[in-house]
């Protein structure tokens, strides 16, 4: 049989109280001043680490006053044990909480800071959050007495079903952790699919993949899709690229003077132009006997995929006021067809011969 209730008891249970809060305080602002020292490392784990302590810690402080204060009373030993376990639940779902914030931050840190990695990939983040939290909250049945067997048991039996209800969200969701998992698609990466869609990669959850296009519009794709596609990485396996850009002069041109008139063009705009790559070799390629002219093909360096067109832009327009500096003929294409008319040959008549068609940019 419990005594009764003094007011000594209830003096011992605010000191109790009081104490937990006033360590709480404390242990509060000597994490902060740690997290101010952390602020000033290179490595931003021990801020997430810092910053899941100041949560855990002052509740753990006030729960422990709590608990004293607890004992301190005279309470019955069904009231003492409610109380005990629902102060341990509180814990419990506090630390949870905290572990699954400082998890989540942890593996955004690691995958940010190491090359090949998905840094700005939310799957990852995502996945480790929720494991950590379904595991708090088997513990925290564990802890109310309830049995945690028949429920994953019947977790077990309901997931087939659902696994079935949601074949394209799980197979988009295993899409998505195999992209990242071969290192063949990372945030950050310029692709272009086979159906035409092309951008940065700004993110991959566990659902889909978002590329924002040079017009600034983001498109999203599924991770089935993505996947299942045939697709060109612009960054891998080197974010370096060589651009093609043909050309042609007439066939009276001095083909070495052109050669190097060419060369120092190529050499100006890879040394001045953002996004251009100084280092590397710049080359000159004749290749074809045209119809009315002697074409070639110019090789040049770019840093990334989205420079190439402003690289291309003032390559052409330096070239083109060069040639007319250095009398160098770029001629239009041109055909001779001969008419006759009754026996009687008529003039040659010269008419514009069709442009070729090609997907390299061509200076006419």
């Amino acid at each position: 049989m419990n005594r009764e209730l003094t007011m000594h008891d209830l003096v011992i249970a605010g000191i109790a109280v009081a104490a937990g809060l006033l360590a709480a305080f404390l242990l509060r602002m000597l994490l902060r001043w740690l997290g101010k020292h952390a602020d000033r490392t290179r490595w931003t784990g021990d801020e997430v680490i810092v910053d899941a302590l100041r949560t855990v810690v002052p509740w753990a402080a006030v729960v422990g006053g709590a608990a004293a204060a607890g004992a301190a009373l005279p309470l019955t030993r069904t009231v003492q044990r409610n109380v005990n376990q629902g102060l341990t639940v509180l814990l419990i779902l506090v630390v949870t909480i905290a572990a699954a914030r400082m998890v989540a931050g942890l593996v955004r840190t690691v995958t940010a800071s190491r090359s090949g990695v998905a840094g700005s990939a939310t799957i990852f983040v995502n996945i480790t959050r929720v494991l950590v939290l379904a595991i708090g909250c088997l513990v925290v049945l564990q802890t109310l007495g309830i049995s945690i067997a028949p429920l994953l048991t019947a977790l077990g039996v309901g997931g087939l079903a659902v696994a079935l209800a949601l074949q394209d969200t799980l197979a988009n969701l295993f899409a998505g952790i195999h992209i990242l998992a071969s290192k063949t698609v990372q945030p950050g990466d310029y692709i272009r699919l086979s159906s035409g869609e092309e951008g940065y990669v700004t993110d991959i959850n566990w659902r889909q993949t978002t590329i924002r296009n040079l017009s600034n519009n983001l498109v999203i794709i599924p991770n089935g899709q993505l996947a299942g596609t045939n697709m060109t990485n612009y960054n891998r396996p080197e974010q370096d690229l060589t651009i093609l850009v043909q050309a042609g002069v007439a066939y009276d041109s001095d083909l070495e003077h052109v050669e190097r008139v060419t060369l120092e063009v190529i050499s100006e705009v890879m040394t001045e132009i953002t996004g251009a790559l100084p280092d590397h070799e710049p080359a000159v390629r004749f290749h074809t006997f045209g119809d009315s002219r002697i074409g070639f093909t110019i090789i040049l360096g770019v840093g990334e995929f989205s420079d190439q067109f402003r690289i291309k832009h003032e390559f052409i327009k330096r070239l083109h006021r060069r040639y007319r500096e250095e009398g160098i003929r770029i001629p239009a294409p041109t055909r001779t067809v001969a008419i006759q008319q009754g026996g009687t040959p008529l003039p040659d008549a010269v008419i514009p011969a069709p442009r070729p068609s090609t997907h390299d940019h061509e200076i006419s």
